[in-house]
């Protein structure tokens, strides 16, 4: 049974993929691994594998979701020998929302931290300080005298972050948690609230969230980008951020550093693409889509790093060290340096304020395609129990994954939700999307062309059709054996994660690949005859597979939809329209080469 209801304004659509695949990664990520892959050079295998990986992945998505108007579990009737794929994807997105949502809540933490005249962590002397602490403004002092040895110091922001935010120092390792945090849990609560709040009515109430979680960031973007450059030291940052390293081409791990940022930025494989799509009109322009916000994410991500690095310059001529020793990625870079550069700014609570808020902004989006994802997902497959209660379940799951979340807010809680970034959507994920691409390229073959020539009045052409059947799995096969190979081990700082812990997190990868073989073997069960047979008659698509509405089918799909009275869809489009437009024209066009196809098989 198709998603209820669409999206209520036109550009609802774009911007809710916009803010989805804009996120957190965009800003802490991207500039991190382009300067440690070559610089500059890094742009070429970027550019390369975000035309062979995310463009191709990324409107394959779109175009199944808007097609069937169903979420990511109902979408397998296309192959219902494959559901257990939509089932993987599911567990990914819901491991991943447990941890995101903490990530927003310490964002949350630092937004509340910085409504104050003199930053927390911008001096030493507090309660959390210890010995080896020490603030930028002695160091400057000491830069005009006598040299001052920082190799065994700690800067106060990385105190305030380790010893009072998380206060790990009450917990020996990822097998002591320690006691709750009350404050970041209470965080954890307001986030949840906040995201539920605004997936309360679906797509309807997020749909129109977006108009400001999406833009905002932007805004904010640029006036730090403004303020970056115009410092002293700026050019020294964006120097090193962009300087071009062709020799880093020459090596393979820069071209699989390349395909991970593109994996991972777009968020394909986590269903948030084909959720959104699913509530689009059956005509609409998704093609076009797709490059706005691929090239608009790509975009953003060399804008930020722009806004990061002037940043980093500026604080590195004022430290009087090289930027590489300031630099870092992930949370290090928002919860760390970045915190400690605006306190070397004036009035920096009110830049420290802008920062998290954009933070915050970013990371709500993206959160809200993932619980957007699970609940229409579920819904799909219980339509006459869950949908008419689409708003008390939303709030059951929010606090089901609230109340999993609860480890991440105890004194441990880093080294949990360290484990469950490097695992929860590491190799499961990419086998979730190598099996889509392959089903829909292999199993389904050239019928999903003729879907999207139903849909959008022409076909795919040959580079998106080379990119499905042959690069992009093979580049994502390269992906997952990389992984596979270089595997290493978890570690938060100098802390080395137990065996356990490592067995469990393969196993949270694992787990999400077993939904394969085990959705098989239920569609198999399901079916009549012998194993072959079984096989066979499980792969085919289901009765119900096709566009949502029956003005929409033509051809194979007039009888398969439940209910049809009409034998050719197509009256109904001329009794609604009063005549043929250029989408009957396709139809037309489309019945005929099914038709001509059937001849050739009955021939054969």
């Amino acid at each position: 049974m198709p998603c209820l209801g669409n999206w209520t304004g036109r550009l609802d659509f774009l911007l809710s993929c916009i803010g989805y695949c804009v996120g957190l990664g965009n800003v802490w990520r991207f500039p991190y691994r382009a300067y440690t892959n070559g610089g500059g050079a890094f742009l070429v295998p970027y550019f390369i594998m975000l035309a062979i990986c995310g463009i191709p992945i990324f409107f394959m998505e779109l175009s199944l979701g808007q097609f069937s108007s169903l979420g990511p579990l109902a979408v397998w009737k296309i192959s219902p020998l494959f559901k257990g794929v939509g089932m993987g994807t599911i567990l990914i997105v819901s491991l991943v929302a447990i941890y995101y949502n903490m990530i927003i809540a310490y964002v949350l933490f630092y937004l509340f931290a910085s409504l104050t005249s003199d930053l927390p962590w911008q001096h030493c002397g507090n309660w959390w300080n210890t010995e080896l602490c020490l603030d930028h403004h002695v160091l400057r002092a000491g830069n005009s005298s006598l040299p001052i040895n920082i190799s065994n110091t700690v800067s106060p922001s990385e105190e305030y972050w380790s010893r009072y935010v998380l206060h790990i120092q009450g917990s020996s390792g990822i097998g002591d948690p320690g006691r709750i945090r009350w404050n970041l849990c209470l965080c954890l609560l307001l986030s949840w609230t906040i995201v539920y709040l605004c997936i309360l009515k679906g797509v309807k109430s997020s749909g129109k969230v977006v108009y400001f979680t999406a833009t905002f960031p932007y805004l904010i973007l640029v006036m730090l980008l403004i303020r970056g450059v115009t410092l002293e030291g700026a050019w020294k940052g964006i120097q090193f951020y962009l300087t071009p390293q062709f020799d880093h081409l020459l090596s393979s791990k820069v071209w699989i550093e390349a395909a991970l940022q593109i994996f991972y930025s777009l968020g394909v494989g986590f269903g948030g693409l084909l959720t959104f799509a699913s509530y689009n009109t059956f005509h609409q322009n998704i093609y076009r889509d797709t490059f706005i916000v691929t090239l608009g994410n790509a975009i953003t991500s060399i804008l930020a790093g722009f806004a990061i690095f002037s940043v980093l310059g500026y604080m590195s001529q004022e430290l009087g060290v090289p930027v590489n020793q300031v630099a870092k990625a992930g949370p290090g870079l928002a919860f760390v340096v970045y915190p400690q550069a605006m306190t070397m700014l004036p009035l920096s609570p009110f830049w420290s304020f802008l920062f998290f808020f954009m933070l915050l902004t970013l990371g709500l989006d993206s959160q809200f395609a993932f619980m957007e994802t699970i609940v229409t997902a579920v819904t799909d497959e219980f339509p006459y129990y869950l949908r008419p209660k689409k708003a008390s379940f939303s709030a059951v799951i929010c606090i089901a994954l609230f109340l999993m979340g609860l480890i991440l807010t105890t004194e441990g809680g880093m080294y949990w939700l360290v484990l469950l970034d490097d695992y929860s959507a590491g190799f499961g994920l990419m086998v979730v999307v190598i099996t889509t691409c392959l089903v829909v390229t292999r199993v389904y073959g050239k019928r999903f062309c003729r879907d999207i020539h139903m849909m959008l009045g022409f076909k795919p052409g040959s580079y998106f059709r080379a990119c499905w059947m042959v690069l992009s799995p093979a580049t994502m096969m390269a992906l997952l054996v990389y992984n596979i190979v270089k595997y290493q081990p978890s570690e938060y700082g100098n802390y080395q994660f137990p065996t356990w812990a490592e067995a469990l997190g393969i196993l949270m990868g694992v787990l999400s690949c077993l939904m394969i073989p085990l959705g098989m073997v239920v569609a198999v069960l399901q079916e009549e005859g012998t194993l072959w047979e079984r096989v066979q008659q499980a792969s085919r698509p289901a009765m119900g597979w096709g566009p949502a509405l029956e003005e929409n089918r033509s051809g194979a799909y007039v009888a398969s939809l439940a209910g049809s009275q009409s034998p050719k869809p197509l009256m109904v489009h001329m009794r609604k329209y009063g005549g043929i437009t250029s989408y009957e024209n396709t139809a037309i066009e489309v019945d005929r080469e099914m038709e001509e196809e059937e001849e050739e098989e009955s021939m054969i």
